[in-house]
């Protein structure tokens, strides 16, 4: 690594060498804390590998996912500033937001968040809001409390807001059943003294009703014979998936397997599980469920296979990815965009395998926190590659490059494995190649977010709270939220033959004599009208070019929402933009 730049002007809370050319900030901002910011968890160990992790050969854990691991931007500085302790208070993480932005950070990875409120009352919007007025974009984790509706985290237009995706590795291991069903599932501890060839007998643990046995919480299996067996337990119950393992091997059980909830339905996690264990879909939950309460004498197994690369369903969207639509700002298409989540390696403090020689020891986690910093890294990326770009230029790029289609060539799914709505993916999954070329860009100053603003009916007071400068909302034409220079639109339409219409700017950074032609792809058979220019000529870099696009209703519909883009194609490129369109 080379040395920091000379603008920076961060420190080290560490005594010794814990700091060099790789990562050369660390600072400690838990109120009440004293000492070197220490990562007692793990989670910010794994999510700054995650965005800037150098080479390291040899990683893996329990023997799983073993190769070279490396974060998004291997080359970029990181500097790391804790805020988390037993909780995350926004007085801490506000603090630290503003040091970072002081020390001289280019990007800002925020693997946290919390409950949906007013930009004006959210520190962390108005730490982003300051961070992007000085030309630093902020990408912050979407919240984990999916697939309900609304639950987004971390909402502000300014702010890139990252969902989770799963990837196409999987560390397999399959249920056998004693009719010769078998069902695939999940378990990062792959045992290999477990006898895979010898059926063991079944249970249910909540047959005949017993809710509290079938959640396998402590304690819930002290009524059932369960030595020797391959225990079923349901997800659930407040109670973690390890813990359900651990509850089984506690009563003498050989082997669990644990079946999704309906609601988390096919999305299934590899877990380091404390017995011979495998994680497996609703459907193939019910359908063991079935075998062991109908059969006399039903038995099991768990075949372990390793780790297994190439599922074409990837990327889908993770079950406890948060979805929109926003409730802060209803008028701004969230999530923005799905990045990796599920399953993810990276650098750990400790081994979990308790190997006490271990030199760079790994672990495998899920969450939109995992997803944040893949994103922060592509932010990276693009920042080194293109410096004159603004922060809403950057997220411009890497939200209409997007992809909607998985490794098949089918629309991304969801946890049902039906298609993603797109208040689960926003503009798709993240495509870093194609970021790095996007032809058009929607820009936006942080001065543009004023008028905004205002037109969220916030007082002046309120807007001052978040741009730090003196605002007088009468003094400002106010702008629709969805009149924003923003790259995806929500759009409302009222009951009759209602209208609407919103302008765009983009700016040409693709050749300088270029043309683009407009394609508006929606989908199903809503009663809806658009118009749009036919295309756009370019022909000068940085030209750019304002364009009109209306939206009209023609009669009734029994559809709450429609969705689709508009795309701007030239012979090498396809800008997309996406639309949300609900019927009021």
């Amino acid at each position: 690594m080379p040395t920091p730049p000379a603008k920076w002007k961060g420190k080290c809370e560490f005594t010794g060498t814990a700091c060099n050319n790789k990562l050369i900030g660390a600072r400690n901002f838990i109120s009440g804390e004293t000492g070197p910011p220490a990562d007692d968890e793990g989670h910010g160990t794994h999510t700054a590998s995650t965005a800037a992790g150098n080479f390291v050969s040899g990683a893996g854990v329990f023997g799983m996912a073993n190769g070279t691991a490396v974060g998004i931007a291997p080359r970029a500085h990181l500097a790391m500033y804790k805020v988390c302790a037993e909780a995350c208070f926004e007085t801490d993480i506000l603090a630290a937001m503003d040091a970072a932005i002081d020390d001289g950070v280019d990007v800002l990875s925020l693997s946290l968040g919390g409950a949906s409120v007013d930009f004006y009352t959210d520190g962390i919007a108005i730490g982003a809001f300051a961070a992007t007025q000085k030309g630093i974009l902020v990408s912050a984790s979407a919240g984990n409390a999916g697939p309900i509706s609304s639950t987004l985290s971390n909402e502000a237009p300014w702010i890139l807001t990252v969902g989770a995706s799963t990837i196409d590795r999987n560390i397999v291991a399959t249920a056998v059943l004693g009719n010769s069903a078998k069902y695939d599932g999940e378990s990062l501890f792959q045992p290999t003294d477990f006898p895979s060839d010898k059926l063991l007998p079944l249970i249910d643990a909540g047959a005949g009703g017993n809710e509290t046995a079938a959640l396998c919480g402590p304690g819930a299996l002290a009524e059932l014979d369960v030595k020797g067996k391959v225990v079923l337990c349901q997800r659930g119950g407040g109670i973690a998936r390890i813990d359900k393992g651990q509850t089984v091997k506690d009563a003498g059980g050989a082997a669990m397997i644990l079946m999704n909830d309906e609601l988390n339905a096919y999305n299934t996690i590899a877990d380091p599980h404390v017995l011979p264990a495998t994680h497996v879909s609703f459907d193939a939950g019910e359908k063991i469920r079935s075998y062991a309460n109908s059969s006399s004498s039903p038995t099991a197994s768990i075949t372990f296979k390793g780790t297994v690369i190439g599922n074409p369903l990837a990327p889908s969207v993770a079950s406890f990815s948060s979805r929109g639509p926003s409730m802060a700002s209803p008028g701004i298409l969230k999530p923005d965009i799905l990045g990796p989540g599920v399953s993810i390696l990276a650098a750990w403090p400790v081994s979990v395998d308790n190997y006490t020689n271990e030199v760079a020891p790994f672990n495998m986690i899920s969450g939109t926190s995992m997803s944040c910093p893949h994103l922060s890294g592509v932010a990276a990326l693009l920042k080194s590659a293109h410096p004159d770009w603004s922060p809403a230029a950057i997220k411009s790029a890497i939200m209409t490059t997007a992809t909607q289609s998985n490794l098949g060539g089918k629309p991304i799914v969801d946890q049902t494995n039906l298609p993603a709505d797109i208040f689960a993916i926003g503009a798709g999954h993240v495509n870093p190649p194609s970021a790095n070329d996007p032809g058009l860009l929607y820009d936006l100053q942080p001065e543009d977010y004023i008028p905004y603003l205002c037109g969220l009916n916030y007082t002046d007071e309120e807007v001052q709270a978040i741009v730090q400068e003196p605002v007088s909302c009468t003094n400002v034409t106010s702008i629709a939220e969805g009149q924003l220079n923003y790259p995806s639109m929500v759009v409302e339409l009222a009951s009759g033959n209602s209208e609407q219409s919103f302008t765009r700017t983009v700016r040409n950074v693709g050749e300088g004599n270029s043309r683009y032609e407009s394609v508006i792809d929606f989908h199903g058979a809503a009663p809806i009208g658009i118009s749009v220019d036919r295309e756009l000529w370019f022909s000068d870099v940085n030209q750019t070019k304002t364009y009109q696009i209306s939206f009209s209703r023609h009669g009734d519909t029994n559809l709450t929402y429609a969705e689709g883009a508009l795309i701007w194609k030239s012979a090498n490129r396809a800008v997309r933009m996406p639309i949300s369109i609900k019927f009021v």
